[in-house]
């Protein structure tokens, strides 16, 4: 199937101009976003299966948050930062997909 709709967009590489056309598929690409340090995601889908933390606490870096199983492995989210905990948007038995925002740091 040939999409003519599509127009030429130029790149280079090593000093060598080139011209290509983009698919539909690399435009509606998931774009990048840095990381926020003060959000806990989720880097492999899994169930949660223990929250040690309640909104409001102090932790310091290095305390269990929570715990995820996933791929019938147990995984200790540790703090990354002595912080505060703002908010827990999962609850004890959820299933997260990867990438999901777990909990989020003052």
């Amino acid at each position: 199937m040939k999409d003519d709709n599509r127009e030429l967009v130029d790149f280079q590489i090593l000093s060598l101009r080139y011209k290509t056309k983009l698919t539909r598929k690399y435009k509606e690409r998931k774009k990048y976003r840095p990381n926020n340090p003060k959000e806990v995601r989720s880097v492999i889908p899994g169930t949660i299966t223990d929250i040690m933390v309640k909104k409001g606490q102090k932790v310091k870096k290095g305390d269990v948050l929570l715990q995820l199983e996933a791929m019938k492995m147990v995984n200790n989210i540790q703090m990354p930062f002595d912080g505060k905990i703002k908010s827990i948007d999962i609850e004890k038995g959820q299933k997260v997909p990867k990438d999901y925002l777990m909990i989020e740091i003052e």
